[in-house]
């Protein structure tokens, strides 16, 4: 039974580290938009689920139905997050996992 080079196992922990801090790095920079009511609602956070603007159109202000504009703000907040995840984890899946990726043992990939 072959053992494994410790070496080379240390040498793509190290690659991955680097690799993960650079993806991290980029998601930071990445924008990211959620809409809802057909963009009466719009917010834009970065890859690191941090919410930088929101934008409400006049027409969804209804000071009679203040529950309508909550429901349409929850919705784009919750679609910029699901993308969000989505983009995290494109970027870990190619690096890390895909093909020409770190080719993680199996079990061990996003």
């Amino acid at each position: 039974m072959n053992q494994p080079d410790m070496g080379q196992l240390f040498q793509s922990m190290q690659k991955m580290q680097q690799e993960v801090l650079k993806i991290q790095q980029e998601l930071q920079t990445a924008q990211v938009e959620g809409s809802a009511g057909g963009g009466a609602v719009t917010v834009v956070c970065n890859g690191a689920m941090e919410f930088t603007n929101i934008k409400i159109k006049p027409e969804a202000l209804d000071p009679e139905d203040a529950g309508t504009l909550e429901d349409l703000v929850l919705m784009a907040v919750n679609e910029a997050i699901k993308k969000c995840h989505n983009l995290a984890q494109d970027k870990m899946g190619r690096t890390l996992g895909g093909p020409g990726g770190l080719g993680l043992p199996p079990g061990l990939g996003f």
